[in-house]
């Protein structure tokens, strides 16, 4: 495929744009660099403004989902929820390392499903540091469990549609319901914790105490906020059964995570008692929330969809008919492992979309087939992403935090042990898709 000056300018934006979201020079933030990518694309001509629309219908439900539900989170930390849950973990483990560690994996996943995996990164991973250090565990043995934290925050962020932004893109794109997706990938993601476990376990079983002493105050006294902490899990259950119930009535998940943001906003603030003063500080909360996802999603997309308007996800959407004639198995460990290689090199949410525009642009292939493309790619951008530092940034967000509670993990460092971690979960996920849906499509 020869290059254009259009194909030229889409690339160059591109990588200029990725550039800039990954550094963040002078703290320009995700956003800003992402909308100043955009913006030269429309100055460019690489898109039109008549794209803006076909983007933000693409990406506004999945990135008011995700501001919501980080918000639901950091209201509950600040309540003291997810410290609660790690002092619990600390009793349940019972004095026993590994059995503490597999306690924090699992409940990690947990977190993930519910909570997103950036939730996870922002909160779970500094919970469990707090608690580690409160039990006097060594460098090697803190490093092992949050490297199990970061590597659990995406490899297990595939059962529900909400778990990752990555999900949510994919579903709303290919007009995939919360249940459908759900009965797809919850058994997947089953067979990915366990493998996680198994894998984190394996290779960091020299590094885990065989045993701790206990000696934590009560979980109750981690309880800040006790209104909120009262209301949680009926919330959250609420939350959980409006996704399913928002599909038949052709409702947007983002009104339902909206909605409970919205309650545990009123809940925090106690907007109903004006003259009692809230324990959480809303304003704070607010501050630190993910706005700027908002304009990285409109604006890193654009630029995306300015490589398609360039003909340069042709070649993807050609190579990717030619591996559907290989049957359903190697179809989806192949696509699986081609939105890995993306994400690694270009993170996972510019991925997602341009091989949900190639697969979408395959016109040849069986429905089961094709089905099996759109979630390996989610399993290859969401799983493989870990890989690298850059491949997802909830692993930048999760560096980052580490780095500020005076954990500096390098890439030489990191590189080599996701590599040794993910590629045997990646291909044990993807096989169990290609087990999986023939038998749900039956």
């Amino acid at each position: 495929m020869s290059l254009t000056a259009s194909s030229v300018w889409a690339i160059a934006i591109f990588i200029l744009t990725l550039t800039l979201v990954i550094w963040q020079p002078r703290g320009l933030g995700i956003g800003f660099s992402a909308g100043g990518g955009a913006l030269l694309a429309l100055a460019t001509g690489v898109v039109s403004l008549q794209n803006v629309p076909q983007v933000w219908q693409i990406v506004w439900n999945a990135t008011f989902t995700l501001v919501a539900l980080i918000i639901i989170s950091l209201i509950l930390d600040e309540a003291g929820f997810f410290l609660w849950l790690a002092l619990h973990i600390a009793r349940w483990g019972r004095g026993r390392g590994n059995l503490l560690f597999a306690l924090i994996v699992l409940l990690g996943a947990a977190v993930t499903a519910v909570f997103t995996n950036d939730g996870t990164a922002l909160i779970w991973t500094p919970t469990v540091m707090e608690m580690l250090l409160a039990l006097g565990f060594g460098s090697q043995a803190i490093l092992a469990f949050v490297m199990a934290c970061g590597f659990i925050a995406d490899a297990t962020s595939l059962p529900l549609s909400v778990s990752n932004l990555v999900n949510i893109i994919s579903a709303d794109y290919f007009q995939i319901s919360f249940l459908r997706y759900a009965l797809v990938m919850v058994p997947v993601n089953v067979v990915a914790v366990v493998s996680s476990l198994s894998v984190l376990w394996f290779y960091f079983q020299r590094n885990i105490p065989s045993s701790y002493s206990a000696t934590l105050p009560n979980p109750s006294t981690a309880i800040r906020d006790r209104l909120v902490f009262r209301w949680s899990f009926p919330i959250l259950g609420l939350l959980l059964s409006g996704y399913f119930l928002a599909e038949p009535l052709n409702i947007p998940v983002s009104l339902v995570a909206g909605l409970g943001a919205f309650v545990m906003l009123a809940l925090g603030g106690r907007w109903f008692q004006p003259s009692v003063r809230p324990v959480i500080n809303l304003r704070q909360v607010l501050r630190v929330a993910p706005w700027q996802v908002v304009l990285f999603s409109l604006g890193m997309y654009l630029v995306v969809f300015g490589l398609r308007n360039a003909g340069l996800t042709t070649f993807l959407s050609l190579s990717l008919e030619n591996l559907s004639q290989w049957g359903i198995t190697l179809t989806t460990i192949g696509t699986g492992f081609l939105a890995t290689l993306l994400s690694c090199v270009m993170n996972n949410l510019p991925s997602v979309l341009i091989n949900s525009l190639a697969i979408k642009d395959i016109s040849s292939s069986p429905p089961e087939i094709r089905e099996a493309m759109i979630y390996a790619n989610v399993i290859g951008c969401d799983l493989g992403a870990k890989i690298t530092p850059i491949g997802s940034l909830s692993t930048l967000l999760w560096l980052h935090i580490l780095a500020r509670k005076g954990l500096f993990i390098s890439w030489g460092e990191y590189i080599p042990v996701a590599l040794i971690l993910t590629l045997p979960v990646l291909f044990v996920t993807l096989l169990t898709l290609a087990i999986w849906l023939p038998w749900l499509l039956a």
